[in-house]
């Protein structure tokens, strides 16, 4: 039997006894649906969070448009939301409702300005950050693992070591419980309905029982009984003690009367704030007459939107733009600042820091994603089968080349090739999947899960043993088809800068991932990858005259890692004195048959190996300098470097490319 309602009680509040719900029967045809009482439930040995009230005052946000000025969303609201009540936020489209959302917060910040108050003092975003969580519209999920695990992950990451596994457990499955995703427990997150995803992200969100919640569109994309069951979840949680504010686009009359709270916006003014049954009485004070079979939430939003007249001026007047708490019932409103301890911002920030150490996050952090590459069965697959391959079709374009001093030039081929397929096969998944992921870990550090730190780590280890042994799959199977020389020095050293380009080239696609989304990632990847590859070859068959090539160009050739890597491969197979090479008895003469004229001609006969992979080894760790800051920046909530927002606004203004 499924319930349709339910009422349990909160870690720190008293349950609510005897509540009924409405059972509804599985058999078939459906029997009349009969009042069950149930007995509340507490959630057991989860931390006690003080009650917040948010208040805000001339709340203002712009954001740049065009190539020259701006566009301002929120034009100087205020309102207050109270802790045990849920607040819904209203409006047409457009009207600012998930800006507000994002400014409240803390998800948006750097174009904000006006006064956010906690329990009547100023917000300190680095302790609300700790105490609110942020659930968005899209039910971003950690694919390939179950109910179970992402709740068992999240338990870790955000409780450490300050409850044993036994309390983590009975903590984790009294929320599911609650949440009625008990039977869903061993389910993959994929395989989860959108009701089910919904209220998975609003369970690993109560693992530390946050006492402030913030939900954008949490009905967005469900059907009527789904929406009614999420609302319903909602305000059972805001009866425990919670803040909890959503934005939700034209509710219907049943989930509008679910609210203890509305606060409407249009064109970034507050047209109405208070009980939802009030909206009727505030529009015929304003000669706006609703008629008695319409839903008094579409009337408002239409009246909001212009349907009947532009009426936005005169209903923001009669509520003071967010200041007037006349049609707010409870009296408390209005002395809400003399009635409540500010413990907020008088308790220590570190009270409110990681419950587990960088050190943990980082097992966490790796167990959860070497799990989810081995269980991804379907990418490894693939993967595994483009380096089969394509080793296949490079050993057969190259068949036998390796020791025939007739085709040595269509062997130093062969290493160019080994170069692009080193940089294209690892570069091209990160491009391609790395900027979902971080949609995901947007999520996850705002509501802090984790540190960038030990994330950034864990995906650096994480990727590794894939990465390595792809690398050595393809070398196996081409390195022997063509010949190569089979000393062990020379398979090393062939090995150790073939995986060096395979690392640095997926290093250099988290930096372009980690700023651009999917589209353009995919554009932008493979063409900055062209300046590499011409670099890589420039001015070879010119000897080692030096001179023959310009300056500017020998610089821009030491910025290439694909030429170090060409270098490394070269060097390795025809270096360290190489004997001659066979000469068919089919050809005259094998003009490159001695190794040391082709390292003449290609102007390698100075490079040293070493060198080169110290080149390799810096490329690396530079690249991933750059991604990491780039991901700093992007996962940023404050407003960034004005050269890095000018260059920004640049590129989305004469480029048309979406960085975000």
């Amino acid at each position: 039997m499924d319930m349709i309602t339910m009422n349990t009680g909160l870690a720190g509040v008293e349950p609510v006894e005897g509540k009924c719900v409405l059972e509804v029967p599985d058999d078939n045809p459906p029997r009349p649906l009969t009042p069950v009482c149930t007995k509340s439930r507490e959630l057991s040995y989860l931390p006690e969070r003080p009650p917040v009230d948010i208040e805000f005052t001339d709340l203002t946000y712009t954001v740049p448009q065009g190539r020259s000025g701006s566009k301002m969303i929120l034009r100087s609201v205020s309102g207050l939301f109270r802790s045990g009540e849920l607040t819904a936020i209203l409006g047409p489209s457009g009207a600012g409702k998930s800006t507000l959302l994002n400014v409240l917060a803390g998800y948006k910040t750097g174009d904000a300005t006006g006064t956010i108050n906690i329990n009547g003092r100023p917000r300190d975003n680095d302790v609300f950050r700790k105490l609110s969580r942020y659930i968005m519209q899209e039910d971003l999920l950690q694919q390939h693992i179950t109910v179970l695990e992402s709740m068992t992950i999240a338990a870790d990451l955000k409780l450490g070591n300050t409850l044993s596994r036994a309390q983590k457990r009975t903590a984790i499955e009294e929320i599911l419980d609650m949440l009625r995703l008990t039977k869903a427990r061993n389910t993959l997150t994929s395989r989860l309905s959108g009701g089910e995803r919904k209220r998975l992200s609003i369970a690993q969100e109560l693992v530390n029982n946050p006492p402030v919640i913030f939900l954008d569109e949490p009905t967005t994309g469900l059907d009527d009984l789904s929406s009614s069951q999420c609302i319903q979840l909602l305000k059972m949680l805001a009866r425990g003690g919670r803040t909890v504010i959503c934005s939700v686009h034209t509710p219907s009359a049943k989930l509008f009367d679910m609210f203890d709270h509305v606060y409407i916006v249009s064109e970034g003014q507050c047209v109405f704030q208070g009980k939802g049954r009030d909206i009727v009485p505030f529009l015929a004070s304003l000669n706006l007459h609703c008629p008695t079979t319409y839903n008094p939430a579409d009337f408002m939003v239409e009246a909001a939107s212009g349907e009947y007249g532009n009426h936005t001026e005169r209903m923001s007047a009669a509520v003071d733009n967010g200041r007037c708490y006349r049609w707010c019932k409870d009296p408390r409103t209005l002395q809400h600042q003399s009635s409540r301890t500010d413990i907020v911002n008088t308790t220590p920030s570190e009270n409110y820091d990681f419950s587990s150490s960088s050190f943990l996050q980082f097992r966490i952090l790796m167990y959860r994603m070497l799990l989810q590459i081995w269980r991804d069965s379907g990418y490894l697959l693939l993967v595994t089968s483009m380096h089969f391959f394509v080793a296949l079709i490079c050993g057969m374009l190259f068949y036998q080349m390796g020791n025939d001093g007739s085709k040595t030039i269509f062997n130093f081929g062969f290493c160019f090739t080994c170069i692009i397929v080193f940089m294209y096969i690892p570069m091209l998944p990160v491009l391609l999947r790395f900027p979902e992921e971080v949609q995901l870990l947007k999520r996850e550090y705002f509501n802090r899960w984790y540190s960038l730190n030990a994330y950034f780590c864990a995906m650096t280890v994480a990727r590794l043993p894939t990465q390595l042994i792809l690398g050595l799959l393809y070398i196996a199977l081409v390195y022997p088809i063509t010949d190569q020389p089979l000393e062990p020095m020379r398979c090393i050293k062939f090995c150790v800068i073939c995986l060096l380009v395979s690392i640095v080239s997926e290093s250099f696609g988290l930096i372009i991932g980690s700023a651009l989304n999917i589209v353009n990632s995919m554009f932008v990847g493979p063409a900055f990858s062209v300046p590499f590859m011409l670099l890589a070859v420039y001015g070879m068959g010119n000897g080692s005259d030096e001179n023959a090539i310009p300056l500017h160009y020998r610089l821009a050739m030491s910025l290439s890692y694909l030429r170090y890597g060409l270098e490394g491969i070269v060097v390795s197979i025809y270096g360290d004195n190489r004997a001659p090479l066979i000469c068919p008895d089919t050809e005259v003469y094998c003009q490159l048959q001695d190794p040391r004229q082709l390292l003449r001609e290609m102007g390698m006969e100075h490079c040293v190996y070493w060198v080169d992979v110290v080149a390799l080894v810096s490329s690396f760790l530079l690249f991933r300098l750059l991604s990491y800051v780039v991901l700093r920046i992007r996962l940023s909530t404050t407003k960034p470097i004005p050269a890095v927002t000018f260059i920004t606004r640049m590129v989305k203004t004469h480029l048309n490319i979406n960085l975000r």
